[in-house]
């Protein structure tokens, strides 16, 4: 009976000692990953919590947090440092052509120059100066966003209003698990159109919504099949005047991000594009 009882315990010690081994093991790849994740600067990776025992998914929930939040900062600082840097350059365009457009214009008019071959350089001066200080106050003005009213808006809804503005895109979408959203319906109408006007663009045929809801925040992911985005470009996307199109501003991504910020939430390019897609953007809430 002894050795039976001793090998029964020898035997329960070795499964314990390979369970142990194997739950090391398993929470120390999901913290190299982790960290690797983080140095690589992606800070929208993330791990599953199902099927992994309960002290590990709870730090698995804290690192997949901890991911979130330095996105939303790093996000919120790259951001806040773009619009003083904007702010500074409009200001600084505006002084400098106002005086310009101000002395050409009354050049223009004058007897000294109305008809002499001087004329036609001088209108070009004028028309010039007057379309850069176009470009600079139309800006200003759309990154002086409106006071945020957020409430609750029915998603499909929303949803619905994209596809009748782009018919000829095949649409799938899923919104089971999210009915209503807090935000802003005139900025999310605008967010939303311009990712899928960005898609339609880059030669996309289908768009992907999904919705999902945690208990942190409420994510929308929406993917599309067009030319992907260079990985060089991915890092340059939200930067404004930013643009790889002939007749692109550059503003509309940038300003898109500042109005998800605006009602506590924010816009990102996805690492890794759904299954299927080339493009996913995810707005987080």
């Amino acid at each position: 009976m002894a050795p039976y009882i001793i090998a029964l315990l020898t035997a329960l010690l070795v499964v314990l000692f390979v369970l142990e081994w194997r739950h090391q093991r398993r929470l120390s790849t999901r913290v190299h990953l982790m960290r690797e994740a983080l140095r690589n600067r992606d800070f929208m990776f993330r791990l599953p919590t199902d099927s992994i025992m309960p002290g590990e998914r709870e730090l698995q929930k804290m690192l997949n947090e901890m991911g979130g939040e330095i996105n939303q900062l790093m996000a919120r600082s790259e951001v806040e440092s773009w619009q003083r840097l904007t702010r500074v350059l409009t200001h600084e365009i505006m002084n400098a052509v106002t005086p310009i457009q101000s002395i050409t214009q009354a050049y223009i008019g004058s007897k000294m120059v109305k008809g002499t071959p001087l004329e036609e350089g001088i209108q070009a001066i004028y028309d010039t100066s007057r379309s850069l200080s176009a470009f600079v106050e139309s800006y200003r003005k759309m990154t002086q966003l409106q006071t945020v009213n957020l409430e609750e808006i029915d998603l499909q809804r929303l949803v619905t209003n994209l596809q009748t503005l782009y018919p000829n895109l095949t649409w799938h979408v899923d919104l089971v698990n999210v009915q209503t959203l807090r935000a802003d319906a005139s900025m999310m109408h605008q967010v939303l159109t311009n990712i899928v006007k960005n898609a339609a663009e880059a030669g996309a045929q289908n768009i992907d919504i999904s919705a999902r809801r945690t208990d942190q925040c409420t994510q929308l992911r929406i993917s599309n099949d067009g030319t992907p985005i260079a990985a060089e470009v991915a890092r340059e996307v939200f930067v404004p005047f930013f643009t790889t199109k002939r007749t692109g501003s550059g503003i509309g991504l940038s300003l898109s991000r500042q109005m998800m910020m605006a009602q506590g939430g924010n816009l990102a390019l996805a690492e890794r594009a759904q299954a299927g897609y080339h493009t996913t953007f995810v707005v987080t809430l």
